[in-house]
Parts: structure tokens; sequence; C-alpha cells
């Protein structure tokens, strides 16, 4: 067996008595990060028992295959199934990412292409949100700034799991590969004289954070401004001050959140994000001097950054990072992201073994 996974099957075992412990039940918090973990390492462990099983069976039919033919045959065919097991654990064996368990905030802003870039800023939300609708997760506007066409200035939803889910079914694992930014070229509407246009959208995806004790914030750092909403929130939209920007005097971030209809309930909303996003930029410091930055994700909303065109004329969809290509723009647009996702996660996990061979 190998150390990484004697190591692993060590913890699992470890994590199979905490979860039976009433002090552990008792602590909801350190209960959800035990389960989540154990989630995690369940195919390990079973992917182990296949092999070893397997392995056992087939040094039983090399043995018996020296007289009988049936099991020579039966020799090869459990052979080829070892081989496969192997390849599996050796997969599952790779160093995951630590997010890969998390929910996410996922913000949409328009960029180059004025108001085109805000309707296409808009569709892709709308992607984003029946994605999320076709694999069963939670999405919740968290805050938003339409365009005067219908689209978005900018747009942040928050995306959540339902249940527990399994290793790499978190919203993280897959929402991750679409920070970047994202092209389309189209006839847009605003345009009289049928000319395909260039525009932008960028993408940015953080890891939401399960615990707020895991981002210390004093509240003397924080500066609250309240003000009249100017968006969707029923009838309290323009005649109270429901919205709240908070700002973060140390590090300068600001985030404002005006889509509830309670002061209270945005406030609540602009910390969840706050303490992802000082969580993330702690992340890509610490990266950052160790020169190796995390996950780069585009800060800038430039037409030449680009990691995926979406050219309406040729209803046509290109991963600049995967090579995927396919002409099926409307069911992209509708959420039907599996191959689009599934290319990226494949060329990651190829990524990663490449690099474990090389060690």
């Amino acid at each position: 067996m190998t150390d990484p996974a004697r190591a692993l099957l060590d913890e699992a075992a470890e994590l199979t008595r905490r979860l039976a412990d009433p002090d552990v039940v008792g602590d909801q918090a350190e209960f959800r990060r035990a389960s989540r973990r154990y989630a995690a390492l369940a195919p390990v462990v079973a992917c182990h028992e296949e092999v070893q099983a397997l392995a056992r069976d087939l040094a039983a039919a090399l043995e018996l295959g020296a007289e009988d033919a049936s099991f020579a045959q039966e020799a090869v065919e459990l052979e080829h199934r070892l081989t496969e097991a192997q390849d599996r654990l050796r997969l599952l064996l790779l160093p995951r990412d630590p997010d890969d368990d998390r929910d996410v905030f996922l913000e949409v802003k328009a960029g180059e292409g004025g108001e085109e870039s805000a309707l296409f800023a808009g569709d892709l939300a709308r992607m984003y949100l029946r994605y999320a609708e076709r694999v069963g997760w939670r999405t919740e506007i968290v805050d938003a700034s339409p365009s005067d066409l219908g689209g978005y200035k900018d747009v942040r939803i928050a995306v959540s799991a339902t249940g527990s889910p399994g290793p790499g079914e978190a919203p993280w694992a897959w929402l991750k590969f679409e920070a970047g930014v994202h092209r389309v070229q189209r006839v847009p509407v605003t345009e009289s004289q049928g000319r395909i246009h260039t525009s932008a959208a960028g993408v940015w995806v953080i890891p939401q954070v399960d615990d707020p004790g895991e981002v210390d914030i004093d509240p003397n750092d924080l500066r609250i401004d309240v003000f009249r909403s100017s968006g969707p929130g029923g009838q309290s939209v323009n005649t109270t001050d429901s919205a709240v920007r908070i700002t973060h005097l140390p590090t300068g971030t600001v985030v404002s959140c005006q889509n509830e209809k309670s002061q209270i309930q945005n406030r609540e909303a602009a910390m969840r994000v706050l303490r992802a996003r000082l969580r993330q930029a702690a992340l890509e410091a610490a990266a950052a001097a160790e020169a190796g930055v995390r996950a780069g994700q585009v800060r800038t909303v430039d037409r030449s950054e680009r990691i995926r065109t979406y050219n309406f004329p040729e209803n046509r969809v290109s991963d600049h990072r995967t090579g995927y290509k396919a002409h099926n723009l409307p069911a992209v647009l509708d959420g039907d992201l599996d191959a689009l996702l599934g290319s990226a996660v494949a060329a990651d996990e190829a990524a990663r073994l490449a690099a474990l061979g090389q060690e």
C-alpha cells in the first residue's frame, strides 16, 4: 500500500470513531466538517478495498489457471479490472483542492461593450442559475445592479449544495473553472446595421466561509453605511434605507448588498461576502509569498484575457484553456454546462497526474 493511501485510510477510521462521539455530534460545526471530510475519503476507502479484493482474486485465478483454462481466462479479465481500479485509486490519491467541498459566491460583471456587455452578463448569470437548478444546487442573488435594457452591470450569486455533496460534487469543485473573462460575438440588439460586435464580461468565483469564526474580523475595523435600495426588493425599494455597504478599513475591501427587504438581512448577506473575500485575499497573499499564485482568476475585464468565447453567428462555444468546442450555444446558455465544465475538470486532473509523474 502506498503511504498516501495508508494515511487516508487511517484518517477515515479515526473520522468514523469521531462521528460516533457524542461530543462531536453535539457540535454542529465540527460534526459538519467531520462528515464532509469522511464523505471525501469514502471513495478512497471503497476503491482501495476493491483493489485489494481484485488482487486476491487475481492471485487465486493465476494459481488455478495452470490446471483449468477457464481460470486463465478469468485471470485476464481480473487483471484488466485491477488495472482500471488502480488507475482510479491513483487519481483519488491526487492532492485535492481543500476548498472543493465548499459553496461559492459567483459574481458576473459587465466589461467592454457598454449595454451589450451588460446584456451578456445577464445571459451568463441566467446560465449559471439554470445550471445550478439542473444539478440541484440552491441559488440566491445577493446583490445586483440591473442595466437599462434588462442585463446586469454586475450581479453576485450565492451557490450552495443541498445535503452532503460527495467528493468533487460541491459548487467550488466545478464552478472555480469559470473564473475569468468570457467573450461574446454577436449582433447586439442595439446594433441597427446588423454588424457583429465583440464584448466581454468577467466572472469571479470565491469559496464561501462555512464557519464565521474561520475569519477573524474586528468590528472596530468596519465602517457600515446604509442607503436607499435601487434594485429589486419589493415595496421597500426607494422608500427605506435598507441597503448596506460595509468597508473593511484595514484592507479597503468594500461589499454592498441591497437585494433583501430589511437592513438586517442585507447586513448579514454583506458580512458573508466580506468573510469570503477576506479569506480568499489571505490565501492569495500566502500563495503569492510562495511564488505560486492560486487559481489564476482574471482581475481585469479586458477582451484579450479570455477563457471562453460564445460565437452566435457560428452557434459555437469554445474554451481556450482546454480546446473544447461545441456547436450547441443555445443549450449552453440554458445551463447545459456538463461537457464544458467536464473538460476543465479532466484537464485539471491530467495536469495534476502529469505533475505527480514528474516528482
